[in-house]
């Protein structure tokens, strides 16, 4: 028997589809931890909604379903309501459809699992689950909505076409340029849509009206029937509040007669969107409007630069050239003034001993000034080359990249990634960090953009030349866990490590046996000669990752005041120790005293 909604599909007038219930449910039930828990706890806003939809002359209204998955109900503690949740919402959009005294189509709408890390067996069961319970409350068909990635927009069609044998209509996101985040574009990506047999395919939340148009004057001439339900326009915070543009009806009238010349079969709203919007889309429809003007998508001019030769690093000739590197590890100013760090540093450059200084990114969680920035400021005005680290607790992946293109722009190549302490064990107990990824994932951000591409694959206006250096720890306590993880970092594209302070270098020995007997990249030993028997019990009982030997401890204890001298004379042994053991050396400078390190050096 034919499909209801798939005759009507192609035949009549575009489809108008209904707005953005979510943000609607989330601003007329404010207690509901998510939308969707509004269909057990709020459901005659549910229906009001709906209603409010159907009269503005919507044909199709969604379940308020987009989030009611498992994984995304697990993390509101709502999983065990999984079943009530979807099934509800299919009453309620039945319920509304009766009361509106029309018949309009009813989708399932099922959104993406909102995180990566996922097995595809895994999705595949997700979005099975969710689809079978809607399928068999009564659904016409599914909306398969905001997808941000071509592969899980395929693991959810997949999985429905499981469990049920119902239309199919399937959106992705898109940017003005009409690409997804991973850099797929419209026309990829309905081709790719195609070959799996969806009823129709298209553009929905993302930037706007312009850029779902952009993505559906791509996705033209395929045959597949066209789908167009973007955002009102680009949202902001006010206070606690999510605020959409004050976009026109007369704007919305004009976006539906665009959508249809351009081949949209289904027409209606996203994230702002309300009845009012509604129903100027299905005036225009109705009306058979015409554009008022032509379309007019203008390309952004860029330059994709990959260098053929790319500058090498003062620190990657010298590991090249087997020369023996040392480096000279400081903290920035807990000031706004870099000029005394300066002369530190033209200082260390005047003795002859130091080639290079690595700089601390808010080190144990305190805040200081930007290594970043400062190594931009060294490299200008004295001329000695950095080795900045870049920590993921302070920034999402959006501002570390912004960060590194920025630093790049200014002549910074080598870069150490590392994750950086939890903000407890610092001066902001009561905040947390942002970790949206981890040092492996910095690295392969960075690798990234010297490829040419950010960090979702898509391609950037000029590729980087970054010398990437990661952390180890030959002394850890899960050292499975440590030697699995610098593996990872190795295989994401680093180019040297710095290990974490070691006391005694038969850690290094046993790490590198592990290894399979030699390094993969060139090492830099980490050095610290401590100057007091108080410090290095610290460093050893409140420093992860740090282990003194007693042997050390003890020396320190009854040197009594003469600590700092055997601290120093431990340092200087270390250090030259270390040349059997590695390709360099940093040796971390007293935070207070820096210029100190040069007893170590001498």
């Amino acid at each position: 028997m034919a499909n209801r909604f798939l005759e009507r599909l192609s035949t009549g007038p575009p489809l108008v589809a209904d707005g953005g219930m979510g943000v609607l449910v989330s601003s007329a039930a404010p207690r509901v931890r998510i939308p969707e828990e509004a269909n057990l706890r709020a459901p005659e806003t549910v229906v009001k909604l709906h209603v409010g939809f159907i009269q503005a002359g919507a044909d199709v209204i969604e379940t308020n379903t987009f989030g009611a998955n498992r994984r995304k109900l697990a993390a509101r503690y709502l999983e065990d309501e999984l079943l009530d949740i979807n099934s509800a919402a299919v009453k309620l959009a039945r319920e509304a459809r009766e009361i509106a005294g029309r018949d309009v189509f009813i989708a399932g709408s099922i959104g993406p699992l909102g995180e990566g890390g996922v097995a595809k067996q895994e999705r595949l069961e997700i979005f099975a689950e969710q689809a079978a319970v809607l399928e068999g409350r009564g659904v016409d068909f599914f909306s398969v909505e905001t997808f941000f990635e071509l592969e899980e927009l395929e693991a959810a069609i997949e999985a429905v076409r499981g469990v049920s044998s119902l239309p199919i209509l399937a959106m992705l996101t898109f940017d003005a340029g009409a690409e997804t985040l991973s850099g797929v574009t419209a026309r990829q990506a309905v081709d790719r849509l195609s070959e799996l047999g969806v009823a129709a395919a298209g553009a929905n939340h993302g930037a706007g009206i312009q850029a779902a148009l952009a993505a559906l004057s791509e996705m033209g001439g395929n045959g597949l029937p066209l789908a167009a339900m973007p955002n009102i326009g680009l949202a902001s915070m006010a206070g606690n509040r999510i605020i959409y543009p004050h976009a026109s009806p007369e704007y919305f009238a004009e976006f539906a007669a665009h959508a249809r010349s351009l081949g949209a079969r289904v027409i209606g709203g996203c994230c702002g969107t309300t009845p009012t919007e509604i129903a100027a889309i299905a005036s225009a429809v109705k009306e058979e409007r015409v554009p008022s003007a032509p379309l007019v998508f203008a390309e952004r001019e860029v330059i994709v630069a990959v260098p053929e030769h790319r500058e090498e690093t003062e620190l990657a000739r010298a590991f090249r050239e087997q020369e023996w590197v040392l480096s000279v590890q400081i903290d920035p100013p807990l000031g706004g003034s870099y000029a005394g760090m300066l002369d530190v540093v033209r200082t260390l450059k005047e003795s002859g001993n130091v080639g290079l200084v690595d700089i601390n990114d808010n080190a144990t969680a305190r805040a200081a000034a930007s290594a970043l920035m400062l190594s931009v400021e060294i490299e200008r005005t004295v001329g000695v080359e950095t080795i900045p680290h870049l920590t993921t607790r302070d920034a999402t992946i959006m501002g570390l990249e912004s960060q590194l293109l920025g630093a790049h722009a200014c002549g910074i190549r080598n870069v150490l990634s590392v994750t950086g302490d939890p903000p407890e064990v610092g001066d902001y107990p009561g905040s947390r960090g942002v970790y949206e990824i981890d040092s492996i994932g910095l690295t392969q951000l960075m690798a990234r953009l010297n490829r040419g591409e950010d960090y979702n694959g898509r391609a950037i206006d000029a590729a980087t030349s970054f010398y990437i250096g990661v952390a180890v720890n030959p002394a850890a306590d899960d050292l499975d866990t440590e030697l699995e993880r610098f593996r990872q970092k190795v295989d994401s594209g680093a180019h040297f490590a710095m290990t974490q302070i070691l006391f005694d270098l038969e850690y290094m020995d046993r790490f590198v046996e592990r290894l399979g007997g030699e390094w993969p990249i060139p090492v830099l030993v980490g050095i610290f000669p401590v100057w007091s028997h108080q410090l290095a019990l610290r460093l050893h009982n409140e420093v992860p990752g740090i282990v003194v030997p007693d042997r050390v401890l003890n020396a320190l204890r009854d040197a009594g005041p003469n600590a700092n001298e055997v601290g120093m004379k431990l340092g200087r042994s270390l250090l030259a120790e270390a040349r059997a053991h590695g390709n360099g050396a940093y040796v971390v400078a007293p935070f207070r005293r820096p210029l100190g390190i040069l007893d170590a050096l001498a």
